[in-house]
């Protein structure tokens, strides 16, 4: 079984994202992903880094067996939700040039700060790993 969407009757369709997934199976919960790459530098700019910030959400879920499509949620955490909002037409190919045209359930909050200076973004993510 893979990731149903939960969609209420009447409701607009989300954009970019589900209002929530359901599944059975593993559930693999991972800490929030910086855009640092394996040598802990960051690239610059904002898109650059949420990029790098899902590539390396992926490479810790692959470690569990799992793939985009497993991801259930994603929350966010952005310092500047002026440069996030800035940068949504080049944010969404980066997106889908990682996670495809998988949208899980995701919030987004603007936080003061984040432990490491550089970070523009941290992103957490849920998975259910549906396959044996």
């Amino acid at each position: 079984m893979s990731l149903v969407a939960l969609q209420p009757k009447g409701w607009p369709a989300p954009r970019g994202y589900s209002n929530a997934l359901m599944g059975e199976g593993r559930v693999v919960v991972l800490g929030g992903q910086v855009g640092w790459d394996a040598a802990g530098r960051f690239p610059e700019g904002f898109v650059p880094q949420a990029r790098q910030a899902l590539q390396n959400i992926l490479a810790v879920l692959a470690e569990a067996g799992g793939k985009p499509e497993d991801i259930a949620r994603l929350t966010w955490f952005v310092t500047d939700m002026g440069e996030y909002r800035a940068s949504l037409a080049e944010l969404g190919p980066a997106y889908r040039a990682v996670m495809g045209r998988h949208f899980p359930a995701m919030t987004l909050v603007q936080v003061g700060a984040l432990v490491e200076e550089e970070a523009k973004v941290e992103i957490e993510a849920t998975a259910i790993l549906t396959k044996a």
